[in-house]
Parts: C-alpha cells; structure tokens; sequence
C-alpha cells in the first residue's frame, strides 16, 4: 500500500507533517509505503534531525504551495506543481493508493473531484466527522461542509455512505440512522427534512430510526446522523467550540478528552474513487500521524470499492 502525503498543506507544514509522517511510520507494517509531495530539502533536513529511516519513504519534489485562503479551483489549475495537484496527478494515475493532507480543504475536494472523480451514481460526495458516544464508541455525522445546499437524495445516499464507513472501517455492524430534525415526530422540519424522511423509510440498505434532535448527537439513539451541509458545518464548529472552552478552563475529563480533533487526525471524503483525507488545518504531528492511520484503515478496509458496490444494487434495485 502507497499512501500519498501533502507535506505543505496546513498552517504547521512542513515541519508538522513531516514529523507526524516520522512518527507514523515506527507504527506502521513494513508493506506500507509513504510517498511525500513537498519540498525535498525541508523533509530530508527534518528526517536527518530526527535520525529518521529515509529509505521507507519516496519523496515528490514540488515546487509551489496552495495557502488556506487561495480559490480552490483556479489554483488547482494555475498551481501544477503545488503538493496538492500532484498529490491527486498520483492518485488518478494509480502510483499511489490514497492521498491525505491538511491543507487547502476546497483544494482537496476539487482534487478529487477533478482527478479520480465521483463514483457512478454518487450526485455529491460528503465529507462526514466522527462523534464520540458516551458508551465509548464512535458515530459519524454528514455532510458537515461540502454540500451546504443539499436535495432528499443526497441526504439519501449520505445515509449509505455513513453506514458503509461505520461498517467497514469501525467494525459497526447495521449501524443506525438517524435523520437529524427539529422533533421526533415524522411530520416535523422543513421540506427537504420531511421528503427526506420519507426517502429514508423506503431505503432497504440501512436501518433507519426516524428523527432525532440536538441533543441525542453523542448518545446511542444513533450512530449515523444525516443532515445537510449547512447545518453539519454549525454543528460541528459548535462541538469544537465547546472543546476548546473546556480546554482554556483546564478541565479535564476523559470523555471530552475524546473531541480532540489530534485523535482521529482526519475523515474522508466518501463518495469518490479512490481513499482521500482530510486533516483540520491546524494539524500537529500527532493529527498528522493519525491522519496517515485513518487513511491506512479506509484503504485496507476496500471502502471505495464497497461504495460503489452498494451503489450499483441500490441503483439496480
């Protein structure tokens, strides 16, 4: 397996994510192979340092840098030899496996729209988190960003995915659905809630529970939490605040400990042709290293393959 690296995406690189590159790879099988896009001066200097193993990477040497507040799409283009443009130039040719890095997210998700592109019958990809329930388990939630503006079938096919990575990834057999809403009741929300709803009884390949509200976001009512983009993007901005007012009053717990974004270090876009992550931009090494473990677990699990799989019987159903 050949897991591709932006070294000069986030507000830490290269530095960070050379150094989390360093660490992930003391963790990590022998049949693993890290192949970094960035400045081969700044990753050779760091790997020297640390008295690094440079013969378990291969690096790219690229020469220009996609910031965090650049157009995703015109630079893509005007940026050629930018870590993330070849990054998914590597992808979509097959010399890597997956590609993750903490830069530019807009960047990321055109990358990968324009490279290795949606899997047929997907309308959009979405990018979901991960919840840490009270009973020690993880659930997701999506979209929470790339779709602000979504139509029933979206929501849909968000069900699937969001059930699909639990499954495959997190070993969650039959994880269940829920639609987020104002109300239990099956009448409540607006219409792209209710219409939703009504989708979703109908759809054999997951197990809906109906509506939940706010508040059942970290228990066990469900483990998927479909909503659209909009709202995901609030709720999740919201989690992370509380997060971090819990930190400046040095509270310390060990559940809350859990909404550390450093622990999960990235999520994947669900819904294109080949593994691609995407790291909070203020990544540290320890985020980097986990980003580079979740992206090693979503590609040995098959999950882009098994995606399109329940695409095609969904769709032929």
């Amino acid at each position: 397996m050949r897991i591709g690296i932006d070294i000069m995406g986030g507000d830490f690189a290269p530095r960070e994510t050379t150094l989390g590159a360093i660490h992930a790879l003391s963790e990590l099988s022998d049949d693993i192979r890290l192949v970094l896009f960035g400045d081969e001066h700044a990753i050779r200097d760091l790997f020297t340092i640390e008295n690094a193993d440079i013969s378990k990477i291969d690096i790219v040497h690229t020469t220009e840098i996609i910031g965090m507040d650049e157009h995703p799409a015109r630079t893509i283009a005007q940026k050629p030899d930018s870590s993330i443009a070849r990054g998914f130039e590597y992808l979509k040719a097959g010399k890597i496996d997956a590609f993750a890095g903490a830069g530019n997210s807009g960047a990321m998700m055109v990358g990968a729209m324009f490279s290795v592109k949606a899997v047929p019958g997907i309308l959009r990809p979405a990018i979901c988190s991960l919840l840490p329930k009270e009973d020690g388990r993880w659930g997701v939630f999506l979209d929470v960003g790339a779709n602000a503006d979504c139509k029933p079938e979206m929501l849909q096919q968000f069900a699937i995915l969001g059930s699909l990575f639990l499954e495959h990834v997190y070993n969650i057999p039959q994880p269940k659905v829920g639609l987020m809403n104002i109300g239990e009741e099956e009448e409540k929300g607006n219409l792209l809630s209710q219409t939703t709803h009504q989708l979703l009884k109908q759809t054999k390949e997951i197990q809906f529970i109906g509506n939940i509200e706010g508040r059942d976001l970290f228990n066990d009512k469900a483990d998927v939490i479909v909503c659209d983009g909009f709202t995901g993007n609030v709720i999740l901005k919201l989690a992370e605040s509380f997060y971090s007012l819990i930190r400046k009053r040095k509270i310390k717990d060990e559940y809350f400990d859990r909404f550390n974004y450093e622990n999960y270090g990235g999520t994947p876009v669900l819904g294109v042709n080949a593994p691609v992550i995407i790291a909070h931009g203020i990544s540290n090494a320890r985020a980097i290293k986990n980003m580079i473990h979740i992206t090693q677990r979503v590609t040995a699990a098959g999950l882009t393959e098994k995606i399109a799989l329940a695409l095609q019987e969904s769709i032929s159903n």
